[in-house]
């Protein structure tokens, strides 16, 4: 991921699905990588995909996802989001040398876009944000960086505020995303990196249609950055096996996709390729969840007497086995909630002693909860309703 991160700043482009059970870390992984991509000058988006927020659509959702990574917009020195307008102001400052009239420098700087799709609205709107900058205008300043946010709903809004002729919608936010690599770099940054996560809500989609024109998407994006047709931009998105190899709903239901993205034959036996787009996050040995419960009890400790010895680390982990098996390494997120959740009571009360307190404590299988349901084989779903896909089924 590192290498990823370096080719994106050294102009190329990149995508990966990071797949991994439910709970078995995917989300702090792909933290992870953000805040690694920030340290080496990049910027960041990332959302979550949900029943509103996703791929394509015709009813806003696309452009619902695209503000949304707008709104997480981050850099390194606003690592929490909502860096747009300081990204814009950076690239001003860059352009135009103190004390003079930049409206030509800026237009220059911003020439190079216009051969991008959508590229002279975006320029226009960069152009009037930096005349509303110098004469002090709030209003229009607001206006330019809420279309750059895509939350105009209509044209005619736009047109009233600004001067366009498009607004950032479900049709063409993906291109609107490529000229925000393109922007970034003229202030002074190395890229973006996009995170999109839980894309398991493109699988739960009932409607064929609907996950087909999402896959379309995805197979867009992948061919983009395999063939070199975007620059300075990475896609990483998060998913669980079942949303990349179910062969009726996930992506290998997608004939295109799944000759793309499937995996290396040769890679078997504790063997791992890592130069395809699928990355498989690794199960946790034991010995490996040892070290996490002990860095985490090193947390909860506030000097250097440990709150609990090791004996209770192994004593834990033995429980865990007998009461769920090897999940609670392949899934580690309810071990680490139930562990720190003896830590907490141990920390608060303490006469309590860990070895009473650890055969009482429930911990469970970690299954997605958000999984849709799926169809029965009457045709219905576990809620009872027919599959949208086969209402219109006749002979």
């Amino acid at each position: 991921m590192v290498d990823d991160i370096n080719h994106v700043a050294d102009g190329g482009s990149t995508i990966r699905f990071i797949i991994g059970e439910y709970g078995s870390g995917k989300t702090f992984f792909l933290n992870l990588i953000r805040l690694t991509a920030l340290e080496q000058g990049l910027v960041t988006v990332q959302a979550d995909l949900t029943p509103d927020r996703r791929l394509q659509s015709t009813g806003g959702h696309a452009r619902a996802l695209y503000s949304e990574f707008i709104k997480n917009l981050a850099t390194r020195t606003k690592p929490d989001g909502g860096a747009l307008t300081s990204i814009v102001e950076r690239f001003i400052s860059r352009t135009v040398p103190t004390g003079e009239d930049g409206s030509a420098a800026i237009r220059a700087a911003l020439q190079p876009l216009q051969d991008y799709v959508s590229g002279h609205d975006f320029a226009a709107v960069i152009s009037t944000y930096y005349a509303a900058y110098t004469s002090g205008d709030e209003a229009v300043k607001s206006a330019a960086i809420r279309w750059l946010r895509g939350e105009y709903p209509n044209k005619t809004a736009a047109k009233r505020d600004l001067p366009v002729t498009t607004i950032i919608d479900d049709d063409n936010w993906y291109d609107y995303l490529k000229l925000l690599s393109q922007f970034v770099r003229l202030a002074g940054y190395n890229g973006i990196m996009v995170l999109a996560d839980e894309l398991v809500n493109l699988y739960k989609l009932n409607h064929k249609v609907s996950r087909t024109r999402n896959y379309e998407q995805i197979l867009a994006i992948l061919n983009d950055s395999l063939q070199g047709l975007a620059s300075h931009i990475g896609f990483i998105f998060g998913g669980t096996p079942d949303f990349l190899q179910d062969p009726y709903r996930g992506l290998y239901s997608y004939e295109a996709l799944q000759t793309r993205l499937a995996e290396n034959s040769f890679a078997t036996n504790g063997l791992v390729d890592l130069s395809g787009p699928v990355i498989r996050l690794q199960n946790l040995s034991p010995e490996d969840v040892f070290i996490l419960l002990g860095n985490i009890r090193r947390v909860f400790s506030e000097s250097d007497e440990l709150i609990v010895p090791d004996a209770a680390l192994k004593s834990f982990m033995f429980h865990c086995q007998k009461t769920i098996g090897d999940a609670y390494f392949r899934t580690p997120r309810s071990t680490v909630r139930a562990f720190s959740d003896l830590l907490a009571v141990l920390k608060q009360n303490p006469d309590a002693v860990w070895s009473d307190l650890i055969e009482n404590v429930g911990i469970g299988v970690e299954s997605n909860p958000d999984l849709a349901p799926l169809e029965q084989p009457d045709g219905t779903n576990s809620q009872g309703n027919a599959d949208d896909e086969l209402t219109a089924f006749t002979l």
